[in-house]
């Protein structure tokens, strides 16, 4: 990979792993409602419509950037990203709350900003856990089936590491922030079990239409990132 191009997709990638990751923090305490097509009707449990955190859609692509990220620079550059991500989770919220906690010059503007950019105790607390097992698995499985292919197949280790870290992260999140948190702690509103269960399913049936539709976006991604010469089996198929 020539420097040039290579620093600029090793920026470019980080640059999109922090911006959707910190997009994610600030939406994730809307409640989103996307309604299923009419030729599909209601689903058990979810119903008509999918219910999923805001931070949903840009989360996603957090997974994408890692996946491309893991690819080109490697398992250790890769955990290293998502480490230092977890860490300024808590740079993002401090400099949030502080500016909350500051005198308003406009006190009847502060109510509204605060309601729009605090999320729930309840909220931060599952998305930080769900985020730090979920991020880690990703890296951790991609590598592993990159090492059990020989390089081959990126379109499996991209689908099945991203279909599987979603599916820790909804669980997690969802577990954490609207029961745990709730029955345990007292921190929130606890939602009802057939609620919850919606909630997971919903999301993670979009989590996981969004692993495979990336899916050509990862092999554009490596490939432009990638120096022509640099030998590669990350072919469809093994050569």
């Amino acid at each position: 990979m020539s420097e040039g191009r290579s620093a600029v997709g090793q920026v470019a990638l980080v640059g999109l792993f922090v911006t959707a990751l910190t997009t994610a923090q600030l939406t994730a305490s809307k409640l989103l409602a996307i309604p299923l097509p009419a030729a599909i009707g209601e689903l058990p449990y979810v119903g008509a419509a999918i219910l999923m955190p805001g931070a949903a859609l840009a989360y996603a692509l957090t997974f994408f950037a890692s996946d491309c990220y893991s690819e080109l620079y490697g398992r250790r550059a890769a955990q290293v990203m998502v480490n230092v991500g977890f860490v300024m989770n808590f740079v993002l919220l401090g400099l949030v709350w502080s500016t909350i906690a500051a005198p308003a010059a406009n006190p009847e503007f502060a109510g509204q900003f605060a309601t729009v950019l605090s999320s729930g105790t309840n909220v931060v607390a599952g998305s930080l856990l769900a985020y730090l097992v979920s991020q880690n698995w990703d890296v951790v499985v991609f590598h592993g089936i990159r090492d059990m292919t020989d390089g081959a197949f990126l379109w499996l280790r991209n689908i099945v590491s991203t279909a599987t870290s979603q599916a820790i992260d909804t669980v997690i999140f969802v577990g954490v922030a609207f029961y745990v948190a709730p029955t345990v702690l007292g921190i929130g509103d606890a939602l009802p079990w057939n609620v919850l269960v919606g909630l997971a399913i919903g999301q993670y049936l979009l989590k996981l239409l969004i692993a495979v539709v990336d899916t050509p976006f990862v092999y554009g991604t490596v490939a432009l990132l990638r120096d022509d010469d640099e030998s590669s089996t990350d072919g469809w198929v093994a050569d």
